[in-house]
Order: structure tokens, then sequence, then C-alpha cells
């Protein structure tokens, strides 16, 4: 029934009326409103056998904006650095981009994870990367869970983001884009790990995330990125010899597996249209950002401006059905050819300043297929997979426009 009253709604033409479920006025998200946050350590959010077939115990030290009181917040969760081997949820690059987003008004996670693996090789390194994920995704099931009950720590369900540095990032690309157990190498042998939701903790409840936060990961396959999957923001140091920036193997290692950095992730991204940005280090070694030191800070404010940039948009759009403001400025924007076969093309009205805006792509199901950020007055929409039938386009001072696709 909930699928017929959407479709409907959106065949008279009133997706527009959908309202932005997070507030950012005020500043909110962009600057830290917040003097003081409030950190709470050890909170228990899951457990899992580890490499030795030992359990652990999975925790997460959380940051919350003092003195807060909106209803209902986003949270990033994020996960430290360390080549799955080392490092730990209050290292000094995590407790500086948990502390500053918090500042903002999100409440954000830094998490422990299973880490351990020999020997080094492809197949050892690739079954540590996905118990890591597994975690991760434990984490985001915990807050829904407590959204859909305790609501202690008070957030949105709909606006959970996964984020994290080198391995962390890492488990975050996968968690926003390993959803299919054939993708996973044979090698791996992922039967005798589980599935990829893993069996960490909180289960009945989705792992799905609203965007991903990678800063200095890569993926297994750049074909992991699909149409309709959800928006991606990269920082990475094009002299980054851990994580390559492009292609190549870890540490330079022969051993290792052949991986995908940011370099060769946004290509396939821009390809089936996912929204996303890549902020280029150039010359940049792996992880700049992490430490105290002048260059080292001025990195780690270049990535927390990226991160906070990208996701402020994200906020003022619901989570499933984006929603278009009262502006008309882009209300006469052309749209062409109708029907589409294999592009979309839309053209900003001629006279009107024009400002980069999220879109929502939804079917007539009204459920959100694509999002694509229009940067600039003319954009060309790529079909990709998607199949024949109506649409709806809409976007901040966009109302929602009927698309046809043969």
């Amino acid at each position: 029934m909930k699928s017929l009253v959407l479709a409907l709604l959106a065949l008279l033409g009133l997706s527009q009326l959908a309202v932005a479920q997070i507030d950012t006025t005020g500043g909110r998200y962009r600057r830290p409103l917040f003097s003081q946050v409030t950190v709470t350590r050890g909170i228990v959010y899951g457990s899992a056998a580890d490499v030795t077939g030992t359990t652990q115990t999975l925790r997460l030290d959380l940051y919350q904006p003092q003195g807060d009181t909106v209803r209902r917040r986003p949270v990033i969760v994020f996960a430290h650095e360390g080549a799955f081997l080392t490092g730990n949820r209050d290292d000094q690059f995590m407790t500086a981009i948990c502390t500053r987003m918090a500042e903002l008004g999100y409440v954000t996670a830094s998490i422990d994870y299973r880490k351990g693996f020999f020997p080094f090789d492809s197949t050892n390194i690739g079954r540590a990367a996905i118990r890591a994920a597994q975690d991760m995704r434990a984490a985001i099931r915990f807050f829904r869970l407590d959204a859909a009950t305790a609501k202690q720590y008070r957030i949105h369900p709909s606006y959970i983001f996964a984020g994290g540095s080198s391995a962390g990032a890492f488990m975050a690309l996968q968690v926003g884009y390993l959803d299919k157990a054939t993708e996973v190498p044979a090698y791996i042998n992922l039967s005798t790990l589980g599935t990829l939701e893993g069996s960490s903790g909180n289960p009945g409840y989705s792992s799905q995330v609203a965007a991903v936060i990678n800063m200095a990961g890569a993926v297994g396959s750049p074909t992991w990125l699909e149409p309709g999957n959800v928006p991606l923001v990269s920082v990475h140091g094009t002299a980054d010899a851990v994580v390559p920036y492009t292609v190549g193997r870890a540490f330079g290692q022969s051993t290792s597996p052949r991986i995908f950095g940011s370099g060769s992730i946004k290509p396939r991204a821009d390809a089936v249209g996912i929204p996303n940005t890549l902020r280029t280090l150039r010359g940049a070694p792996h992880v700049p950002y992490n430490g105290t030191g002048a260059t080292s800070v001025a990195y780690f404010d270049t990535t927390f401006q990226t991160v906070r940039d990208f996701l402020r948009p994200l906020l003022r759009q619901p989570g499933t059905v984006l929603a278009s403001s009262k502006s008309t400025s882009l209300s006469a924007a052309s749209i062409f050819p109708v029907p589409a076969q294999q592009t979309i093309n839309l053209t900003a009205p001629a006279g009107v300043p024009f400002k980069p805006v999220w879109l929502a792509l939804v079917d007539a199901k009204g459920r959100t297929v694509r999002r694509i950020l229009w940067e600039h007055p003319h954009l060309t929409i790529p079909r990709g997979n998607l199949p024949s039938g109506l649409y709806y386009l809409s976007g901040d001072g966009l109302p929602g426009r009927r698309l046809m696709l043969q």
C-alpha cells in the first residue's frame, strides 16, 4: 500500500511537497555551533569471533554536541587506520575528526573492529577486511536498533554515514558498495566467514548507509559501484605508497591483493551516475592529515572541510525520496529527449543564476534510484542499467519532473 501511495503522489506531480528531514538552518552542520563535545567511551555495540576464534567484545566511543536539543540527528560511523593489524578507536585522527564533526551538530562514533591476520597475502588480508566490514555493518545496525527502540542517542535512522581512514576507508567502501557475495573473490571463501552482513550483532536491522566517506581507501574492484548507489566523498594523496591512488598493491607488496584507489574509483562513480567528490592531495603521502605538525594540520583542515561540504547538502534531502524546496528558480529547466533512451539532458533556464544542486531520480514506486549532483547549467545523465518506465526528477528549486525511459 505504501508503494502505491507514493506512486500515486508522483503521478499527480506532488513529489515536490515532501519536506526535508534534517534542518540545516542557522549554520548547523557547517559552523561549529557547539563549543563542547560530550564523549562516552566504551559503548558495546556487538561481539564476534576474531581470527584466533576468541570472542571479541566490540566497542565504540560516541561523540555528541553538548547541550544539543535536536530530537533526531545524523550520525557518522568512523573506523580507524592500521592495515587491519594495529590502531585503536581513540587515535589522534579519529579523536580530531569525530570532535570537529560533533561541533557542527553531528553525532559521531569511532569503532573498534576485529584485527589481525597471518601470513601477509591476498587471502588473509581480504578475509581481515571482510571481518572488519562485518563489524562496521553491526555498528550501523546498532544505531538503527536504538533509533527504533530506546532512542537513547537520538539518531535519525535515514541519515547514517560510514567513513574511515586507510583500512577504515576500505571498510566504509565495502559497507557502501560491496553488496553481493558474488563480488567477493573466490579465494577469500566468504562462506567460512558467514555472510557480508556477518553476525557481529544487532540482527534484523539494515546496515545501509546514506553516503560513504573514503579517506585514503580502496576497493577490490571498481565494478562494486553501480547505478543507484549512495554518494561518495574521497580524499587521497597522489604519492600514497601504502594504498595506491590509482591501481596497485598495498604497501607495494606483490603478495598483497590488487586494489583500486580513489583515483580509479572516481571515474567509475562518474560513469554510473553516483554523486561523488574526490579531493586530490597532489604529492601527498599516505594519510597526510594524521599528525600534529603544521603540514598535517593543514591537510586535516582540507579533509574536514571536504567532508563537511559534501555531507551538508545530503542532509537537506529525505533519506529515501529527495525533496525539492519551494524555490522555483529551476522550474523552467529543459529536460530532453522525451522519451529518453541512453541519456537524459538537463539544461538550466537562461538568465537565472545557477548554483549546484542535488537531484534525485525516483521511480514510479517512490524509490530513489539515483542521486545526482547538478554542477553546471547543462547536465547529461547516463541511463546506465535503469529499466524502461516512468521516473521523476526533483531537487532544490526543481519541482518533480516526469521522465520516460524507453
